[in-house]
């Protein structure tokens, strides 16, 4: 998408991206914890306006609620990682709400069998990483919500890589707290991951909601 063309017509991912650039060089530097975990919490919290502006009807502002939450989560998790998990969690049962409403009309057998293998494996790698029930109850959530997005009419290759993104980002943080040393990958890979992830699925539910009323509206017309 051409520059003017973002500014003009997408002025919320503008903003979204900018602030996302923004914590990733602002994080290790001087700046108060406070400012960035807003920095931080605008990136996504952008991402939820951008649906609510974009998109329309319910499936827009169940999106975007599931971005607020995701911000939110952003922000909390910062202080408080318990808090911002289960901020992060309410997010996920949102969107399996969402992808559950909209399913697929044709799964191959192979795209059920990725959807089963990432209900069952998230939660199994997480309490392999973590060793923390809660962590692995959290990731219950987090597995479902991967799996219900893979088989949702939504676009497969924007809104389900947008959500095993967010898997992979959330595994890179729980591998902080086990015996596995991944080094400084984590710290490099966690926040890109997981914006990556936010916003392949805000972008993709937001894009296809639209379609279909361009769509709905030439029947009409």
């Amino acid at each position: 998408m051409p520059k003017r063309a973002l500014i003009e017509h997408r002025p919320w991912l503008l903003a979204s991206i900018i602030a996302a650039v923004a914590f990733y060089f602002l994080r290790d530097g001087t700046l108060a914890d406070i400012w960035k975990a807003a920095i931080k919490g605008l990136a996504v919290g952008c991402l939820a306006f951008y649906a609510i502006k974009r998109g329309a009807g319910a499936n827009a502002t169940l999106i975007a609620l599931v971005m607020m939450f995701g911000a939110l989560g952003d922000m909390a998790i910062e202080f408080d990682f318990g808090l911002g998990g289960a901020l992060f969690l309410v997010g996920h049962l949102i969107a399996i709400w969402l992808y559950l409403r909209h399913p697929r009309e044709h799964h191959s057998p192979s795209q059920m069998a990725l959807a089963g293998v990432l209900l069952i494996l998230t939660p199994l790698v997480s309490w392999m990483l973590s060793g923390d029930p809660l962590v692995t109850l959290y990731s219950a959530g987090l597995g479902a919500m991967a799996a219900t997005a893979w088989i949702s009419r939504y676009p497969r290759y924007r809104v389900g890589l947008g959500a095993v993104l967010f898997v992979f980002s959330d595994w890179l943080i729980f591998s902080r707290m086990g015996a596995i040393e991944l080094g400084d990958l984590p710290h490099y890979l966690i926040w890109p991951l997981y914006y990556a992830g936010q916003f392949l699925i805000a972008t993709g539910v937001v894009q296809t909601l639209r379609h279909e009323l361009s769509e709905e509206d030439d029947e009409i017309g």
